[in-house]
């Protein structure tokens, strides 16, 4: 599987299978998230959203589909039984059983410096998520802003430079590792702007979240909602600070 297709894989599939062009919605992506944060295969949310569609179609509804929340319940369901099946499995077959789903034709992202999107698209990527990095930076401080998450803004501009040099630079750029770094940075630029928030504000902004997400709480699992409403606090919090999303996938 190539690294890179989560996200778009499934929402292609979800797109095909409606029949309709349709944007995936912000929640939509929460919860494609927190299946990745959670581990679960990627062949196992395709099946659960093929199925999903193949019991609709099969007793059809006046309302249309239309969003990736109608799936939720069957990916749980087929995640559950793919978690059984793994029981007493080894290593070895439980990662052919994660290799079931073919990849897209587009080169796999691995150390041998083939890349997942063309090369000039990244570094626009790196260059815009430096310079927006930057200006929030600038901008914290005009606004007095709290010393760790200053300080983290400058951290993440700068290693985000050094990347930028680096990938622009090397013959073969390692995207796999690339992707780790630009992980590291979300995470640390994460937990900079949650700790800059007074406990109040970041309650007030998880109950924003909440309140997005309440209409589907009741279809999903705990862990699920759990990892979705962490998903979606993070997307709000950025938002509240200007701040892009750093890793690849979200080019």
């Amino acid at each position: 599987m190539n690294y890179f297709n989560y996200f778009t894989e499934i929402e292609d599939a979800f797109i095909r299978r409606r029949g309709k062009h349709l944007l995936l919605s912000p929640m939509d992506w929460a919860l494609i998230e927190g299946w990745k944060a959670r581990g679960v295969p990627l062949h196992v949310v395709l099946r659960g959203v093929e199925q999903s569609f193949d019991s609709y179609e099969a007793k059809p509804r006046r309302r249309s589909v239309k969003s990736l929340f109608y799936c939720q319940e069957e990916v749980e369901a087929q995640y559950a039984e793919w978690l059984e099946s793994q029981l007493g499995a080894t290593p070895l077959a439980a990662a052919q059983a994660q290799e079931e789903t073919p990849a897209k034709s587009e080169p796999a992202a691995t150390g041998n410096g083939a890349l997942p999107f063309p090369r000039e698209v990244i570094a626009g990527h790196l260059a815009e998520a430096r310079a927006r990095v930057e200006r929030a930076f600038v901008e914290q401080e005009a606004r007095g802003g709290a010393g760790e998450l200053c300080e983290a803004l400058a951290r993440a501009a700068a290693r985000l430079s050094d990347l930028e040099k680096d990938f622009a630079a090397a013959a073969r750029p390692d995207a796999e590792q690339l992707e780790g770094a630009l992980n590291d940075l979300d995470n640390l630029l994460d937990r900079a702007v949650r700790a800059s928030l007074a406990a109040a504000q970041l309650e007030a902004r998880r109950a924003n979240a909440a309140a997005q997400l309440e209409p589907y709480r009741k279809r999903m699992e705990r862990a699920t909602y759990e990892q979705t409403l962490d998903s979606l606090l993070a997307k709000l919090l950025r938002e509240d600070c200007n701040l892009p999303r750093l890793s690849l996938f979200y080019l």
